[in-house]
């Protein structure tokens, strides 16, 4: 269960490989506004930014259908983004504004798309791995030819819906990826300090499931490991779990001081910045320029400035609406 290497030789069109970069690059932008945004006061609550992991996200959604479903953390922003879901959106979610995809109500951690098929977002750690072997398990049920993607971090291998979503997938040979999206640090403790096989992928075994480990910095290796992963389940063979070994450069949150790590091992990783080796290799392509690069920033910028624009500019929910979808009765 090696960590494939660069993949330097699968065959990526111009298009595509232009594709991928500008995806990491809302994606990084996004973030950073949102931390702005979060400094300014504009946005409340936790914030888990996703700066670092793009290659994951965006080079494992590629391989998901409209038709398909997702599931995902709190650290959703960048798969949210890259499934599809409108800045504008986003943003207004975080700023608590009813124009957000869950109306203001959900927040940072607790986007959600029923249209597109991206069904949280959720802030409990593993949360999110048993409704996607329900969502799975639906699909089997009704004959719908449809996958689940199930993204979580390192950290959920230590709870127990990790084990019995696995588990239960493996038993009934349910169409689902599961996609690790390791980080090396689960909130501030580092993978070997919780875990006494570091080696993600080989978990499966113990299940029957098959399994293999990725470079996460690098975002075409990402997307074939996942397209693999994503044939293999949708050949009816049974669930897959993909490791996604990743990096992040901000802290586990915003309210995190980031002290259970050194500055000199975030300098190291970001040597292998998911970015910048995307554009460093669109370059020995011949397919970037300083002018390119430049012109597809300032269209990046314009979509967030436009976003944080949108989500200023929208209204909060009505007060005699905010306990509306509220399990139990109404105080009169």
């Amino acid at each position: 269960m090696s960590t494939r290497p660069l993949a330097e030789n699968l065959p990526v069109t111009s298009e595509h490989a232009w594709f991928l970069l500008r995806e990491m690059l809302r994606i990084r932008r996004f973030e950073e506004k949102a931390a702005e945004m979060y400094s300014l006061g504009k946005i409340h609550g936790f914030l888990h930014l996703y700066i670092g992991e793009e290659a994951t996200g965006v080079g494992s959604m590629q391989t998901f259908t409209p038709e398909d479903s997702i599931v995902t953390t709190y650290r959703e922003h960048g798969h949210a983004l890259a499934r599809g879901m409108p800045a504008r959106e986003l943003m207004a979610e975080m700023f608590g504004k009813v124009t957000g995809c869950s109306r203001g109500h959900g927040g940072s951690m607790h986007f959600f798309d029923v249209r597109r098929r991206f069904f949280g977002g959720y802030a409990i750690v593993g949360g999110g791995m048993p409704i996607a072997v329900g969502l799975a398990l639906a699909d089997r049920m009704q004959n719908r030819p449809a996958i689940t993607a199930c993204y979580f971090g390192d950290g959920a291998v230590a709870e127990g819906e990790f084990h019995e979503s696995l588990n239960l997938a493996a038993l009934w040979k349910l169409p689902i990826v599961f996609l690790c999206e390791n980080n090396q640090y689960a909130m501030g403790t580092a993978l070997a300090r919780h875990q006494a096989q570091t080696d993600i992928s080989r978990k499966a075994a113990a299940y029957g499931l098959d399994s293999n480990a990725v470079d996460g910095m690098d975002v075409v290796a990402a997307e074939a490991a996942a397209r693999e992963a994503a044939a293999f389940v949708r050949s009816g063979k049974g669930p897959f779990l993909l490791e996604l070994r990743t990096y992040r450069f901000r802290a586990h949150s915003m309210a995190d001081p980031d002290l259970y790590r050194t500055k000199e091992e975030i300098a190291e990783w970001r040597k292998r910045d998911p970015v910048v080796l995307f554009e460093n290799r669109l370059r020995e392509w011949g397919i970037l320029t300083d002018e390119k690069l430049a012109a597809l920033e300032a269209e990046v910028e314009a979509e967030i400035a436009d976003a944080v624009r949108f989500a200023e500019e929208s209204p909060r929910e009505p007060v005699e609406d905010l306990l509306k979808d509220v399990c139990g009765p109404v105080p009169s």
